[in-house]
């Protein structure tokens, strides 16, 4: 999704009890609206700003701002403004974060892929194909732009 992931700790690395990393997206970046049926996530916004749902919940955040998702909660978030984000992804237990190595590539430096990444519909396809092995169903459609 045009995303740099920089992992601190994997589900390996910690006896699959912590997955850290430090992720960077462009603006206008939007999951689909979806659930995890192994893991709890967290987010601390470290710059920029995102619009998430969390549920039936709509919430508005910017730099400084942190939100839980409880294991199951459906939840989807869009980058918005004009700058990329750039927030503190944490799972419990850590194994998603083993999804990410499969659905994307190595960075070869810490930059945003530019059109070295994978296009979005070989992306989508590997999310589609292994999100499910890491307990990831999408439920719904992703936040449409201005909401």
């Amino acid at each position: 999704m045009g995303s740099l992931f920089e992992r601190l700790i994997s589900g390996d690395e910690s006896g699959d009890q912590l997955g850290a990393s430090i992720v960077t997206q462009p603006p206008g970046v939007a999951t689909p609206l979806h659930t995890h049926s192994h893991e709890a996530e967290a987010f601390y916004l470290l710059e920029g700003t995102m619009t998430y749902r969390a549920g039936d919940e709509i919430f508005h955040l910017s730099t400084g701002d942190f939100i839980y998702l409880p294991l199951g909660l459906p939840h989807a978030f869009r980058i918005t403004g004009d700058a990329p984000a750039k927030f503190l992804g944490l799972t419990v237990p850590g194994h998603l974060l083993s999804l990410y190595d499969k659905v994307g590539m190595p960075a070869g430096d810490r930059r945003l892929p530019g059109a070295d990444g994978p296009s979005i519909s070989e992306e989508i396809a590997r999310w589609n194909e292994f999100g499910p092995e890491y307990g990831l169903t999408v439920v719904g459609p992703p936040i449409p732009e201005g909401a």
